[in-house]
């Protein structure tokens, strides 16, 4: 695992399923990073109201791909959703509100989700989190990338939906961001009472989730390769990836 530098304040520090957290999920008129769009998102605290955003589509469309998934057409984000820029803002400036005051962020496959936002934030001309944290974001705590290292042999999908009926999560409205942002909330703490090894401080997690991750897509990419595939190329950045990737 990534060494991590240790905590020299003095502070003791709790395994992060048992410290502070948010969920953040978006969903978006495709699957770009760097030109696809914010269409809904939610931020869900344990302990607080959850925070929920749809923005008007002023300036791009909802293909009906996208909109089969998720139920929002561009007729219905014009008629009740709310000016880009100011959803953005709102999003990031909520996120970095929960880092700064210590909580941890669980994103499922948050080299996606939060690329995304950096990319609306630049476009609309709004700090990013890592901006308004003045540090890279983090700690950020991803199910996708906990399950596949706790339980890597595993056969079948890990997406979201696949992962909640493993570990016995009820996922009430697929693909609604708020129960997305909740389901994986749910999911990443079962991954944890199920696996006593993850249960670390949120900071030491996210080095080992840089590396996990990292060892995912090298053995992925070697897979493609032998597979017919010479020149696949896995992305092992986390929890950021290079804008223009897609999920």
């Amino acid at each position: 695992m990534t060494a991590v530098q240790p905590d020299l304040t003095g502070h003791v520090e709790v395994p992060w399923h048992r410290g502070p957290l948010a969920s953040y999920d978006c969903e978006t008129n495709g699957l770009n990073t760097t030109v696809d769009r914010i269409v809904t998102a939610a931020l869900v605290r344990p302990n607080g109201k959850p925070l929920r955003w749809m923005t008007d589509a002023a300036d791009f469309t909802i293909p009906e791909a996208a909109s089969g998934i998720h139920k929002v057409t561009t007729e219905h984000a014009r008629a009740h959703g709310r000016p880009a820029k100011g959803v953005v803002e709102e999003i990031a400036a909520a996120i970095a509100g929960e880092l700064s005051a210590g909580a941890a962020l669980v994103v499922m496959n948050a080299p996606f989700d939060l690329p995304l936002l950096d990319a609306e934030c630049v476009r609309h001309g709004v700090p990013t989190v890592a901006e308004r944290l003045g540090y890279p974001i983090g700690p950020v705590i991803d199910p996708l990338v906990l399950d596949r290292a706790a339980d890597k042999y595993r056969k079948g999908k890990r997406n979201l939906e696949s992962l909640a009926a493993h570990y016995g999560v009820t996922l009430t409205a697929a693909h609604q961001a708020d129960a997305d942002a909740q389901a994986a909330l749910d999911v990443a703490l079962a991954i944890a009472e199920q696996h006593e090894q993850l249960r670390v401080p949120a900071r030491v997690l996210h080095g080992w989730q840089i590396t996990m991750h990292e060892r995912w897509a090298a053995n992925f990419q070697a897979f493609l390769q032998r597979s017919g595939k010479p020149n696949a190329v896995v992305d092992g950045s986390w929890p950021l990836r290079p804008v223009g990737g897609e999920a």
